[in-house]
């Protein structure tokens, strides 16, 4: 479970940087870690950019930590810009579970495009009906 953390805190979002070893384990602990530090600074939407290395993580270890993730972070986020390019269309699932389960997430292949779109989350209502793609243009 070798895996670092570090954040950088922006005006509207924590941007949390993940590097280390890909295993399930080390994903569910660094989740834990991103939402105990933006409650502790207060800040409720964050990019995560993992860049762990290893083997890709198997559809049911992807579907573990989605679901649990969610349930786990259940009402904290305002909004969750993911960023893990090798992911490909796992991707895709990761989302579609954590968003089943009232998650305010969406994944992205790259930085600027996650920063992009949760810029434009500020000041927006809460809710599921931002991430369902609609009026969306990185859908």
């Amino acid at each position: 479970m070798a895996y670092q953390v570090t954040f950088e805190r922006h005006a509207d979002y924590l941007h949390a940087t993940v590097t280390g070893s890909n295993d399930q384990d080390a994903v569910m602990q660094y989740l834990r870690e991103i939402r105990a530090e933006c409650q502790r600074q207060g800040c409720f939407r964050v990019l995560i950019d993992e860049r762990l290395t290893g083997p890709r993580l198997a559809v049911d270890e992807v579907f573990t930590i989605a679901s649990e993730g969610a349930m786990d972070a259940m009402g904290i986020f305002e909004a969750i810009a993911y960023v893990d390019p090798c992911m490909g269309r796992m991707a895709e699932f990761a989302e579609t579970v954590a968003v089943n389960r009232g998650m305010p997430v969406r994944t992205f292949d790259s930085v600027d495009a996650a920063r992009e779109w949760l810029l434009e989350q500020v000041g927006k209502p809460v809710g599921q009906h931002i991430f369902t793609g609609e009026d969306d243009p990185h859908r």
